[in-house]
């Protein structure tokens, strides 16, 4: 979507239906730069700034419907099921939607194990510091909404036990994810018959309670290749060891994007130790090779680099 929120999402909805809008379309970069001055398809109304009008209707709506009609529809109807009220003072960006998505989806499970407002924030929002909700009320109040509470409790609970599941009718492969943005955009993965689990980061207890029928289909670990990813990834193998079943780590490509450790929002550093501490064993000679230039370099891969599809 471009860094487009939902206000602006509305008022693209608009032009495409009427023609016209009177929502604050141009104060949007991507907008302005791309729709209005390069591809020329919106400007204002001759004599009246106040109104964004489409210039050429049949261009517009080829443009729109490629690229936004769908997000639109799901974003709607997600409003329309999930009793948020709907309207384009909303400042919900693309990544505060995903989060809604799917906090809807998922909204017993984290009622049940519900976290204080910062830790929730830091979970749910990644790139975004554990004070993010303090600063948007009316995101906040959503997830109230959705949740059926009052409030964030003052403490955590002493046993949270995370098992996110986004069901798959046919599925072929099972793929644990260490973060939750995949789980925030499920339906590509549900087409290619991909199920996706989550169980909280470090908390890979669920795991223990996995039904046999689950452990017949082919299993897959998606992480950050940094510390803790790995050293999380070394936990989950030894649990289904124990089953008897095998879990494949997801390599990166060869032309993965790496950061150094030191980036903002990013925690998990290499340990001094040999091979940072992390079990050889767990992981095959190429895998050893990769994380050894890693470590030596202070870097690390993000998972959301890796297109989990593709590789898969």
């Amino acid at each position: 979507m471009k860094n487009i929120e939902w206000k602006h999402l509305k008022g693209l909805h608009q032009l495409y239906e009427n023609g016209k809008t009177k929502l604050k379309m141009l104060n949007n970069e991507y907008i302005n730069l791309v729709l209005s001055k390069q591809k020329k398809l919106i400007k204002f109304q001759d004599g009246n700034h106040s109104v964004v009008i489409v210039t050429n209707k049949k261009r517009f709506a080829d443009f729109y419907e490629y690229n936004y009609l769908k997000t639109y529809k799901y974003y709607d109807d997600f409003f329309a099921n999930s009793g948020i009220e709907n309207n384009a003072k909303k400042t919900f960006t693309e990544e505060d939607l995903k989060a809604l998505v799917f906090i809807y989806h998922n909204r017993e499970e984290l009622r049940n194990n519900l976290t204080t407002q910062k830790k929730f924030s830091a979970q749910v929002f990644k790139y975004e510091n554990s004070k993010y909700l303090e600063n948007k009320p009316s995101l906040k109040n959503a997830i109230l909404h959705l949740l059926e509470v009052d409030e964030f409790p003052e403490k955590d609970p002493k046993n949270q036990q995370w098992r996110f599941v986004v069901d798959c009718p046919n599925p072929r492969v099972i793929v644990l994810c260490e973060n939750l943005d995949c789980l925030k955009v499920p339906l590509e993965y549900k087409k290619h018959n991909i199920e996706l689990w989550y169980v909280g980061g470090n908390n890979t207890k669920p795991l223990h309670d996995i039904q046999q029928d689950k452990l017949q289909l082919p299993i897959y670990y998606l992480c950050d290749w940094d510390y803790a990813g790995l050293n999380i990834y070394s936990d989950v193998k030894q649990i289904f060891n124990a089953k008897n079943k095998k879990i494949e780590l997801i390599e990166p490509p060869e032309n993965a994007k790496r950061l150094p450790v030191g980036v903002k929002h990013h925690k998990s550093k290499w340990k001094s130790e040999d091979f940072s501490g992390l079990e050889k064993n767990n992981f095959t000679e190429r895998q050893t090779a990769l994380i050894k230039t890693l470590i030596s370099n202070g870097e690390w891969i993000e998972e959301e680099s890796m297109d989990l599809i593709l590789l898969i």
